[in-house]
């Protein structure tokens, strides 16, 4: 069927996603129904990343409109299908039994099988990012897919940011230790060309080294040890997170890793030990209620509501602030900056709008985001800025996101290589061997 003409139904999460998808679909047809802009209408007002998908899509629709929007179609642009608006259609009798007709999946649903039934030489295929409406669709014999223009090819293969080479030459690891620049790139025998800011473990059995590659100098340089704000890294994955963070160079850091790989403590504790450099620190992390449901659901007022979100952050902060007695100029800092306003914890819709000028700014929970928002938050990024994302990309609470559509993994497999970025995954867990053992096994 590969040879059939496309077209491509909308559902409302699509565009909420991505409000630019319309350009994607080549010489494709995309049908919008009359629901949609329906759905879209309870969106426009807000500052959320959904609500500006939604106002802009609006306005893109509005832009192409013509007469023949809801006739035949207006075409997208030079080389692409046309777009066309479908009214509500009397339910379908194959699917009356199955589908209350009052639900919006459901309505959404009809249009589609209509279009396939009247149209049997175009592949008709419902594009919805929920996954309970891609079943339904098939139940019935209708193709659905997921919007997948933004997705990473493999996450099996996502870029580590770090390698292990063995049999390394006794000779380079004890240069990378008396040279003051490194070693060159050149002396070493690589299966694989390293990326800018990649890390390396260097060893050979009795020697080892940790490394960092210059891009520029095509270098490698050593990578050492040492603690930041009174944390020190307890292996070597956490020794080069910590050194992408204090680097000044690397604007732009991730790191992923499962619970207890430390992924958010050392992102807080470099922050704090580069405090000087930048006029705030700033914490965030996406809200994502529960089960899905809103926040008014929660009792007490706004600060109730978002406190149990922000609590992990804090108990961050209070493992490094605990470390010094009360009386340490250190403890008393970090309660000083707080009240200064100097280090904010916040949800992130509540930074999004704030100056992003000389800030450590820290993305926690960056799995949650989508590759928009995560463009959003770098393209904002003023100038002395640093932007560290952290997360898991395979604990995802997102309705609409998985490990290959989040912006986390998006981010990394479009970053890999740039001179201003490194990327670390942390392996190990440094909580306790019980966490550890939940992690892998629960």
């Amino acid at each position: 069927m590969s040879h059939l003409k496309k077209c491509f139904v909308l559902d409302t999460n699509v565009i909420l996603h991505d409000s630019s998808c319309i350009y994607h679909f080549k010489e494709n047809d995309v049908v919008v129904p009359i629901s949609v802009l329906e759905e879209l209408d309870q969106f426009k007002k807000g500052n959320e990343t959904i609500n500006f998908h939604a106002r802009e899509f609006v306005r893109s629709l509005d832009a192409l409109s013509g007469d023949k929007l809801f006739d035949g179609g207006v075409k997208i642009g030079p080389g692409s299908g046309k777009i066309m608006l479908k009214l509500e259609r009397e339910f379908h009798k194959d699917l009356a039994e199955s589908f209350p007709n009052h639900k919006h999946d459901h309505r959404l649903l009809n249009i589609a099988y209509h279009l396939s039934k009247e149209s049997p030489k175009t592949q008709v295929i419902l594009l919805t990012k929920d996954v309970n409406l891609r079943m339904k669709a098939k139940a019935v014999g209708l193709l659905a897919a997921d919007y997948t223009s933004d997705h990473v090819r493999d996450i099996n293969t996502l870029y580590a940011g770090k390698r292990v080479e063995d049999n390394i030459a006794t000779e380079l690891i004890d240069k990378i230790y008396q040279e003051p620049t490194g070693v060159d790139i050149q002396e070493m025998v690589l299966k694989q060309p390293m990326n800018a800011n990649e890390y390396m473990v260097m060893r050979n059995g009795r020697k080892s080294a940790l490394a960092k590659f210059d891009a520029v100098m095509q270098r490698l340089q050593r990578v050492d040890r040492y603690p930041a704000y009174g944390i020190m890294p307890r292996n070597a994955e956490q020794t080069f997170a910590m050194n992408a963070l204090m680097d000044p160079n690397i604007q732009l850091v991730s790191i992923t890793g499962k619970a207890g790989t430390g992924k958010t403590l050392i992102a807080l504790a470099a922050a704090l030990e580069r405090r000087r450099e930048y006029r705030q620190i700033f914490m965030a992390r996406p809200i994502v209620p529960l089960s899905n449901r809103d926040l008014g659901f929660l009792p007490g007022d706004i600060s109730a509501k978002l406190d149990p979100y922000m609590q992990p952050l804090y108990d961050n902060l209070s493992v490094i602030q605990n470390q010094f007695s009360e009386k340490d100029e250190r403890h008393q800092k970090i309660r000083e900056m707080l009240g200064d306003e100097k280090l904010v914890i916040s949800p992130l819709s509540y930074i999004r709008g704030r100056s992003l000028v000389k800030i450590f700014f820290i993305v926690d929970e960056a799995q949650n985001l989508t590759p928009h928002e995560v463009k959003t938050i770098i393209t904002r990024a003023g100038e002395g800025t640093k932007v560290v994302f952290t997360g898991d990309v395979f604990q995802i609470d997102h309705p609409y996101l998985d490990s290959l559509s989040n912006g986390l993994s998006y981010l990394i497999e479009k970053m890999q290589g740039q001179k201003l970025y490194a990327h670390i995954t942390l392996e190990k867990g440094e909580r306790s061997e019980l966490a550890d053992l939940a992690s892998d096994l629960l």
